[in-house]
């Protein structure tokens, strides 16, 4: 069963790769986008490191306004999507968290798991991300 994270932004405020990873690095996680990555245009597995290994997650576009529409009390103001989603591999689900950390921390993201309420402050946010990324060094 895959798991399924969205980060609601407003279209303008859409990062390029470089923008990204940037935000990424100035958070302190150690996690690189795949170089060729272009977050409007490539869709599916965007292949990652995370402290220097070998992994990804796939990442999706959205901006249909029947999508929208669904998450619209969530999204509120926000026009577009990027969705990250994995399997088990808790690997995967920390690059999910990361990217959309940074893109809550630096792009005025909005961020839920699965359409549950979305994190209420930065402090939480980091929190749960640092847990993940301990579970994910164990190989769990």
């Amino acid at each position: 069963m895959a798991n399924e994270q969205f980060a609601f932004l407003k279209s303008t405020s859409v990062p390029t790769r470089d923008q990204w990873q940037q935000a990424i690095d100035r958070s302190g996680f150690d996690l690189k986008l795949d170089p060729e990555y272009e977050p409007r245009t490539n869709v599916g597995f965007v292949p990652c490191k995370l402290n220097g290994a070998e992994t990804g997650v796939e990442m999706y576009f959205e901006d249909s306004m029947e999508f929208m529409q669904e998450f619209g009390s969530i999204a509120g103001d926000r026009d577009c999507c990027i969705s990250f989603r994995w399997g088990s591999s808790m690997q995967e689900c920390a690059c999910a968290m990361i990217a959309s950390f940074a893109l809550a921390s630096e792009f005025n993201a909005v961020v839920s798991y699965e359409g549950e309420p979305p994190y209420g402050n930065l402090v939480d946010f980091r929190r749960d991300t640092e847990a993940i990324l301990k579970d994910a060094a164990k190989g769990t």
